[in-house]
């Protein structure tokens, strides 16, 4: 429609989650009409991400280095670990502030229907570090998905085994929230997952 890298860089900007043919189009009519510099530098920065960011080798999160800085800060407390599906929700947890602990990341979840296995998770990864590191709770914080909550099943029952203590990150009402707008199944989660005060 407007020409060939034009139409390639909508196609390609289409590749972004929530990203659909119009705003594609936005955005890259907006960085070659308005912002050649931004474009440029965004270009620039994607393509120095794309060559230099690759896994920690202990936590399996995003980073440029072999271990990323929280694996390397030796403030952080080495006996727990927080295990999530994916880097995004461990910066999630990072930017709530309060979890000062180690990570493990696993990059999905089981879901033998498409083939992802615990060997996929890493899954013999973390129980490597279970087993040679002095860890003392393992605390779940996959999604609660049916598949996210198998996963945490899967890892607690492997955990277990080695005598560590497995905790599950609570869910239910969200702060501010309203009851009478949280569904039915968080709801009920909340109420199961009570604790006394």
């Amino acid at each position: 429609m407007y020409g060939t890298v034009i139409d390639q860089l909508i196609d390609a900007l289409r590749c972004l989650p929530g990203v659909g043919a119009k705003s594609a189009q936005r955005m890259a009519l907006q960085l070659l009409e308005r912002d050649k510099v931004g474009a440029s530098h965004l270009a620039e920065t994607i393509s120095l991400a794309v060559e230099k960011i690759g896994r920690c080798q202990r936590c399996r999160t995003l980073t440029e280095f072999p271990i990323c800085d929280i694996c390397a800060n030796k403030a952080r407390v080495s006996e727990q670990i927080c295990v999530v599906e994916n880097p995004a929700d461990l910066y999630a947890i990072e930017q709530a502030g309060s979890y000062r602990g180690q990570y493990f990341v696993l990059l999905g979840h089981l879901s033998p229907i498409d083939g992802i296995g615990p060997e996929e998770l890493g899954i013999d990864q973390l129980m490597d570090r279970l087993a040679n590191e002095t860890v003392t709770e393992v605390i779940l914080a996959t999604n609660l998905t049916v598949e996210g909550e198998a996963t945490a099943h899967f890892i607690a029952e492997k955990a277990k085994v080695l005598g560590i203590s497995v905790s599950r990150i609570a869910y239910g009402v969200p702060m501010g929230g309203e009851l009478e707008y949280v569904d039915g199944g968080t709801l009920n989660l909340a109420l199961q997952s009570r604790k006394e005060i």
